[in-house]
């Protein structure tokens, strides 16, 4: 009997998306690095956190838990501690790219909507300093699955594999933290993007009514509204980052929900829907770590043409060693 689709669907998958989002976003840190996108340093800094961000989680994700942990059974991968520590990077990568949307969230939030605050608050400086505090939380609170794995198997003296400790799945302390790291993130993260985006597009919208309002009575003038452009530019920017963002956890965010509440605790084969909805929804959730950069290609017209210019330049280069 052959292996299950499921399985040979994951078998390509992981590499491919490998293979795709290290380029995209290694393309996304250096272009916003360069500042010259006509985006503000407080958004560009928040950008390229969240490319490398992605990055990480692209690294220790698809390519080294399931690449190179699944497809080399014998590499040094598979030795516990190095088992154990790449699971506790792929944690603490995906917490940091997962607040890192909701802290951008919050920027753009307090942009729009808080007049007296923007200016302290979306800076540069600021945007340094909430990294930073993310990056170092999101490790923190990692760290502890380091400790929750065990040897499968002891070869020579070498531990290899890492099974789940008995204690972790019988403990009611460790249970509580499985249960609040999945409250962290997603659930939290959803639940504020939304509700921070709600209260943007609603003072958005009457904003925008003002304004219309303040143009028709200035005696005729109908010229371009330079501060509504760059703001729905801005809108635009976050709307589609966020929106992506919740498309591609949504379906794990529901499936958790349905499997406490229907009390899952085992599958009967590959072909169980909720074995191949669990798949499914880890193989959207690492899609989101690759989707940001097409997003900044469609939305942003200059980062469009910085794109351009980065895939000339090594053409040019080679152009010009052939004819010198």
């Amino acid at each position: 009997m052959g292996k299950p689709v499921i399985l040979r669907i994951r078998e390509v998958y992981y590499p491919v998306i490998g293979a795709i989002g290290v380029p995209v976003n290694l393309l996304a840190i250096v272009i916003l690095s360069r500042g010259k996108c006509s985006l503000s340093k407080c958004i560009t800094r928040y950008l390229v956190g969240m490319a490398a961000a992605d990055l990480l989680v692209v690294i220790s994700n698809p390519l080294l838990r399931w690449v190179g942990q699944m497809q080399f059974q014998q590499s040094f991968l598979n030795i516990t501690p190095v088992c154990s520590l790449n699971i506790v990077l792929v944690s603490a990568s995906t917490h940091l790219s997962v607040w890192l949307t909701v802290a951008f969230t919050f920027d753009r939030f307090v942009a729009i909507c808080c007049k007296k605050l923007k200016t302290k608050y979306c800076t540069e400086r600021t945007a340094g300093v909430v990294i930073g505090i993310v990056i170092v939380v999101s490790c923190l609170v990692s760290i502890p699955w380091y400790f929750i794995y065990k040897p499968k198997k002891i070869i020579d003296g070498v531990p290899w594999y890492c099974g789940v400790r008995r204690e972790f799945l019988n403990s009611v302390a460790w249970g509580a933290f499985d249960i609040t790291d999945r409250i962290l993130t997603p659930c939290i993260p959803i639940f504020l993007i939304l509700l921070l985006n709600a209260l943007t597009t609603g003072r958005i919208l009457v904003a925008s009514r003002v304004r219309r309002r303040l143009r028709g009575s200035s005696n005729g003038r109908n010229g371009t509204d330079h501060e509504m452009e760059n703001r729905k530019k801005s809108v635009v920017l976050l709307f589609s980052i966020t929106g992506s963002f919740i498309l591609l956890w949504l379906t794990q965010f529901v499936y958790m929900a349905y499997r406490r509440i229907a009390n899952v605790q085992s599958y009967t084969s590959y072909s169980d829907p909720n074995i191949i909805t669990e798949y499914i929804s880890y193989m959207l959730q690492v899609l989101s770590s690759c989707t940001n950069t097409c997003i900044y290609v469609l939305t942003q017209s200059q980062f469009r043409e910085e794109l351009k210019k980065a895939v000339k330049y090594p053409l040019n280069a080679i152009v010009k060693i052939i004819n010198p």
